[in-house]
């Protein structure tokens, strides 16, 4: 692999504020090298040292490359009539999760890790170099256990959502899949999954439903994560706090006491359960946006992703979400481009990706812009001009073509 210098920078944004300027650690006149998969030296562009290749920035602005720490790309089917039925002005009620299982079930495997490889290499060109995807399109024990299986060749992140919603035959006796995703079906996926989360929510599950199957999941070693107070104000947040989960995602209609739960439950030592933000699923659903400038302004942890789904984010653009975050959720640029990085690796409890320091990953995104603020001063405007991830500048694929290596 050898090494690589990115030269003439015009703006690095390391993520990290000790490394230079501002919430960003911004640095101008600088270069980076990356010796195999890992930033070797960061400093001024005339004492660089010598390396193997070298990539000219053209003065374009570098960040860490983003972290999406929420996705669902493996499904089957389409939901575009849903969508159009929606923006026609017919409320959303959850139900379309049930089509998308019908869908991915009768789906086969080289039909659904076609489709998320299709979605990987959406996202990769638009500067995502780490994703998570959960199952939950399966609902039972083989179903889920092979979307996990699949989820695995495409990313490390991997979450069992075995507890999505209820599936329809179980519809008369809820505590009994309760019982099945907190045991066979748990069982099954865990050796295939680093994470769980559970939707509680209205019309799902509620807090004891929710805190019996992430309970038996981190028995098993999972590490926690909770979709929460998406549909409205419940137990979600409080719960992801109480058991210490990484992120609560959502986070749409919060009262004070979770606002407060979530600024509390960070330390000088933990960075508490990070407020995982989603503004794609208000867009695409005409729904109230979250209120990131409460959750920052009381001190909580927040991280921004797609929530790449078919029914109620279909996005895999991170710029798009920085651009919603940015017009919609009162966040600055400095703060949405924070949290779609090193918020994003938090979320995920990693230390190596989201900034751009010595001894992290060499996971950067180079812009063809002078600066980070045109993510959301352009929107809908192709800003990424190359991706490095690992050290490898990434092939100019076209978006929709699978490309050869996405263990990431």
């Amino acid at each position: 692999m050898g090494s690589l210098l990115v030269d003439n920078i015009g703006l690095l944004v390391t993520a990290d504020p000790s490394q230079g300027d501002g919430p960003l650690g911004t640095l101008t006149g600088a270069a980076l090298v990356a010796d195999g998969e890992t930033v070797a030296w960061i400093g001024p562009r005339a004492a660089a040292p010598a390396a193997d290749r070298r990539l000219d920035a053209g003065r374009g602005c570098v960040l860490p490359g983003f972290v999406d720490s929420h996705s669902h790309l493996i499904f089957g089917g389409d939901r575009s009539a849903e969508f159009a039925a929606r923006m026609a002005g017919q409320a959303y009620t959850a139900g379309g999760i049930r089509t998308t299982v019908a869908a991915t079930r009768a789906a086969s495997d080289e039909t659904l890790a076609a489709r998320a490889r299709s979605l990987v290499t959406e996202a990769l060109t638009q500067g995502t170099t780490t994703i998570e995807i959960k199952s939950g399109y399966g609902l039972s024990v083989p179903d889920e256990a092979r979307c996990l299986h699949l989820a695995g060749s495409l990313t490390r992140e991997t979450t069992y959502l075995g507890a999505h919603i209820v599936p329809p035959e179980y519809a008369d006796r809820p505590d009994d899949y309760v019982a099945l995703a907190a045991g066979e079906m748990l069982d099954a996926c865990a050796p295939y999954a680093r994470w769980a989360d559970v939707f509680c929510e209205r019309g799902a599950f509620d807090a004891d439903q929710a805190r019996t199957i992430l309970t038996a999941a981190r028995d098993k070693g999972l590490g926690l994560r909770l979709h929460a107070n998406q549909l409205g104000r419940g137990p979600g947040v409080r719960l992801a706090v109480e058991l210490g989960a990484a992120s609560a995602d959502h986070c749409t209609y919060l009262s004070s006491d979770d606002v407060a739960a979530l600024a509390d439950s960070v330390s000088r030592d933990s960075p508490g359960t990070v407020a995982t933000l989603l503004p794609g699923a208000e867009f695409s659903t005409r729904s109230t946006y979250p209120d990131a400038r409460r959750l920052l302004d009381a001190g909580a942890t927040v991280a921004l992703a797609t929530d790449c789904n078919p029914g109620t984010s279909f996005t895999s653009s991170m710029p798009f979400v920085i651009a919603l975050a940015v017009r919609e959720m009162r966040m600055t640029c400095e703060e949405a481009v924070l949290a779609a990085t090193a918020g994003g690796a938090t979320a995920l409890r990693r230390e190596d990706i989201g900034r751009l320091t010595v001894g992290a990953r060499a996971d950067l995104t180079v812009l063809a812009a002078p600066s980070y603020v045109h993510l959301a001063y352009r929107p809908g405007v192709p800003m990424v001009r190359e991706v490095i991830r690992g050290g490898e500048q990434t092939p100019s694929a076209t978006v929709g073509t699978p490309i050869a290596d996405h263990s990431w």
